[in-house]
């Protein structure tokens, strides 16, 4: 199965209102949901001032508020759970895709881990003017955000020589 086959999204490329892709290779073996764990375990400051900029702008606009990522640490997940503001739409080892849908546009994000590379994918399709507005600084945020945030991943990883994570606080 080529990498492409393992990755998933709301429609065909040629779809989409925005499409992000970033790979790494890791330095071991962890699951999908290891790898979302670490990712949203410790938001820095300017994080958790994206969530609160983005929901009071966004309750202008009667989007519902989504506080940002909790920081809990999930063992397991299947379809149907909730991952912060996301629904698991299914869990496995290799794979984690998660949605967000709501009246101005639809997210998907999908983990996927091929070969020791971990992909991580979003595809956004709006509905309307608003989910299209919301989408041009979050579009960009969003690569820069996560493109620190798996490099932080691969060198947390890279050095405690860890299958797993540890939680924060508790070493490496």
């Amino acid at each position: 199965m080529a990498v492409t086959d393992h990755i998933r999204t709301l429609r065909p490329l040629s779809e989409l209102d925005y499409h992000d892709s970033r790979s790494i290779l890791l330095p071991g073996p962890i699951t999908a949901l290891d790898a979302w764990n670490f990712i949203t375990q410790e938001t820095g400051p300017l994080m958790r001032l994206a969530f609160k900029t983005r929901d009071a702008v966004s309750a202008l606009f009667g989007v519902k508020r989504i506080g940002g990522f909790s920081g809990k640490r999930l063992e397991s997940v299947q379809a149907g759970d909730r991952l912060d503001f996301f629904v698991v739409e299914s869990s496995a080892p290799d794979r984690l895709i998660l949605t967000n849908r709501d009246r101005h546009l639809d997210v998907m994000i999908c983990l996927s881990i091929m070969d020791r590379l971990l992909t991580v994918t979003a595809s956004v399709v709006t509905h309307n003017a608003f989910g299209r507005l919301y989408m041009l600084p979050v579009g960009l945020v969003h690569k820069l955000i996560l493109r620190g945030d798996l490099r932080r991943l691969q060198r947390r990883l890279a050095r405690t020589g860890q299958a797993s994570l540890p939680a924060p606080g508790t070493g490496a």
